[in-house]
């Protein structure tokens, strides 16, 4: 019994010791992990705190310009085609016939009246030779029926001619002499005649095309066999939008670039459509050119007119924004927040782009980064320097 009693008593002893080992140890551990919670929520605290607060209340910062308003000179772009201002078409003005002969090429300059092509005449110069001794025939008749009628005069004194054969006589010399003019006539027609058969040039000016070869058959049918420019004057028809005719008058100067050449022309607009075409809603201005063989009919070129002096603002290509809605800027209101505003915009050069239309001038316009905001963005504007102003 007492040895029994002594082995429980050691075994209370050690599990009483054991249990006590292990509460300490959870003790241990449980202030370890309550120590990491608190230090975690100490430097969340701090750290993330401290971080998180300029994050919310940081503002992009953008660079802004206030345009005002500049005095430009006013153009407007537009295109066309190059024409003869004034062409002549030339074709046979006679009966025509085979041509014998083309005497110029296109680009030759030609004089008033110059004959271009010869057409053959054999035919007609021999019934010109049969009218032309015609002519000679009814002058004889005539010299004949004169000479009687003065010798009928002499023996009328002497009773031998009565005066009704003086009258027959008179009427006989009346008509020969009239046969003496319709032959003239009928000569000078066939004359004429072949000189129509010569195809001439109607005023003085540079050939531009010939669609006639010798021994081609012509005639009044044909069409026409040469054009020419007259005086070499051209010029470009130029479709401009009714907004813009109405502020063009004659006279005014422009600039016109074949395509393709590097080349300007200067030239002026001497008229302008007095109708507007209902569908596309344009009109035509005609702008006169002298001529240069770097300008060519039927091609096409740019024009650039002067139509005066305006006050507008202007702002540089970095300020205006495109999309499907059209031409754009973003202003900077009084709270600091982005304002899409939609613009018009006008002639675009190295000084910048014409705004015609959307703004006064005296906004705060985003002069860069523009695509980076949105309406309603919050934003840092600072005042861009001169230099970056006018880039």
């Amino acid at each position: 019994m007492n040895v029994e009693s002594g082995i429980q008593s050691d075994y209370t002893v050690y599990d009483h010791d054991d249990r006590q080992a292990r509460r300490r140890r959870w003790m241990i551990i449980a202030g370890a992990v309550v120590a990491i919670v608190v230090i975690g929520l100490l430097a969340m605290k701090i750290f993330g705190g401290e971080k998180a607060a300029p994050t919310a209340a940081a503002a992009p910062g953008v660079t802004i310009i206030v345009p005002g308003r500049t005095e430009i000179v006013a153009t407007i772009s537009a295109t066309g085609t190059l024409f003869a201002k004034r062409e002549m078409p030339v074709g046979v003005a006679g009966e025509g016939g085979m041509v014998q002969a083309v005497l110029v090429e296109p680009g030759s300059w030609v004089r008033a009246g110059q004959t271009l092509a010869v057409i053959e005449r054999s035919v007609q110069a021999q019934q010109a030779n049969s009218l032309s001794a015609q002519v000679r025939v009814a002058r004889a008749d005539a010299d004949l029926a004169q000479a009687e009628l003065d010798r009928a005069k002499a023996l009328v004194a002497r009773g031998f001619i009565s005066k009704a054969d003086i009258d027959r006589k008179t009427a006989a010399r009346d008509a020969a002499v009239a046969r003496v003019s319709v032959a003239q006539a009928q000569f000078g027609e066939a004359r004429a005649q072949i000189g129509r058969l010569d195809i001439r040039s109607p005023a003085a000016g540079l050939v531009l095309t010939r669609a006639i070869e010798p021994g081609q058959v012509v005639g009044p049918g044909t069409g026409a066999l040469f054009r020419v420019a007259k005086g070499g004057e051209l010029e470009i028809r130029a479709q401009l939008a009714e907004q813009d005719i109405a502020r063009l008058k004659v006279g005014d100067p422009a600039q016109v670039t074949p395509i393709g050449g590097k080349r300007a022309f200067t030239g002026t607009i001497w008229q302008i459509s007095p109708v507007i075409d209902p569908q596309t809603r344009q009109g035509l201005a005609r702008i006169q050119l002298r001529y240069d063989p770097e300008l060519r009919p039927g091609g096409f070129a740019s024009a650039l007119i002067n139509s005066g002096m305006a006050t507008a603002p202007q702002l540089p290509e970095s300020a205006v924004l495109n999309d499907d809605k059209g031409s754009y800027v973003y202003i900077v209101g009084p709270d600091n927040k982005v304002i899409r505003r939609d613009v018009k915009v006008g002639d675009v050069s190295d000084a910048g782009i014409v705004i015609q239309s959307g703004i006064q001038g005296n906004e705060k316009i985003v002069l860069a980064a523009g695509a980076f905001l949105n309406p309603g963005d919050k934003v840092t504007p600072q005042m861009a320097s001169a230099g970056a102003a006018n880039r």
